[in-house]
């Protein structure tokens, strides 16, 4: 939910993307300006080499419980993410395990009476983060999407992300006719141009379109739950990844995750990071179609079952650790969760 912290972009790159699509008068990114605006940010990063941490505590447990399970996310490793030095120091036995959806990994730990009193468990490793720059040329291509069915979850409804009701009406009402690039630039616009980022929103932060839709506020999980939700109502596949911001060089803390979103088009997945959009206008292009490397990507999707099953209901989202005690899963401040990091090298 915390917003990055901006680094490096050539001003060719946040200019040059507007020729590639037409974009309706009224969709023009909006003018900002009073005291909910933040100041300017340092340009965004092309390149990020962190040792990162993610620690997780459990303060207490029930003498009584016979049973402890505990699930890390695992960060991924794709084109624009190298992790390596991976290293899990716990208390008791634990396994890497493949979730069934969107390619997902997670650390599963358990353990049975006699349990400890408390329990600590550390996850260490090396990344490598690259900017992301999409080929929108390609993306813009009048190419049909695949016919075996690989992207419907990133078509399917989720249970905070409705396709159809209001959602359908208003995709209806905002989107213009057009290629699937074009239609998600205008719902980018879109979002962007109702939304007011607001940590403070009472309702926000849980990812609920409908709510969205209404309220027209919250944070970087609001943003992208609407996004996602108009573009899946027109036929465009779209995705929630799950990851934590790295702000300025050094070592630091983190307070919290951050979430952006991508859609396929022309056969190429496409970034986008409304939510910082909103907070820095000056990148406004650019975060259609590129991402910076000052983040770290752990996990993709919603309603995410994990491996083995959970006995609670599917996961909204999974970034934070998920723990159950004798089948019951722990909430609030019976898991703690510190995350923080520590550049190895000067960014780019």
């Amino acid at each position: 939910m915390r917003p990055i912290v901006h680094r490096l972009i050539a001003a060719t790159l946040a200019t040059g993307l507007l020729g590639l699509i037409a974009i309706p008068g009224w969709l023009q990114p909006p003018a900002f300006a009073g005291p909910d605006v933040p100041p300017p940010p340092p340009p965004p990063s092309k390149l990020r080499h962190v040792s990162f941490t993610y620690q997780v505590s459990i303060p207490t447990l029930d003498k009584s419980a016979k049973h402890l399970d505990l699930w890390l996310p695992m960060p991924r490793q794709d084109s624009h993410q190298t992790v390596t030095d991976l290293t899990i120091q716990a208390p008791f036995k634990h396994r890497i395990v493949s979730l069934k959806q969107f390619g997902n990994r997670a650390v599963y730990l358990s353990a049975d009476a006699p349990l400890p009193a408390s329990v600590s468990v550390t996850m260490t490793f090396h990344v490598t983060r690259r900017e992301w720059a999409a080929n929108l040329h390609r993306a813009g291509a009048a190419k049909s999407e695949p016919k075996d069915g690989a992207l419907g979850p990133e078509l399917q409804a989720n249970a905070l992300v409705p396709t159809t009701g209001k959602i359908e009406q208003t995709a209806l009402e905002v989107v213009p006719a057009g290629t699937p690039l074009q239609q998600a630039r205008a719902i980018y616009d879109y979002v962007i141009k109702v939304m007011k980022y607001n940590e403070n929103s009472k309702g926000g932060g849980h990812g609920d379109a409908l709510w969205v839709c209404d309220h027209h506020e919250g944070v970087c999980t609001d943003f992208h739950s609407l996004f996602v939700a108009l573009a899946r109502s027109r036929g465009i596949p779209a995705q929630f990844i799950f990851g934590f911001p790295l702000d300025k060089i050094g070592a630091e803390s983190i307070d919290g995750y951050h979430c952006w979103a991508e859609f396929y088009s022309g056969g190429v997945w496409v970034p986008v990071d409304a939510s910082e959009a909103w907070l820095a206008p000056k990148y406004h292009n650019f975060y259609f179609g590129h991402l910076d490397a000052d983040r770290v990507a752990f996990t993709q999707g919603r309603d995410l079952e994990l491996v083995p099953p959970q006995h609670g209901k599917p996961l909204n989202y999974f970034i934070y650790p998920y723990a159950e005690l004798d089948g019951q899963p722990l909430i609030g401040d019976q898991v703690k969760l510190t995350t923080s990091y520590r550049d190895l090298e000067q960014s780019h």
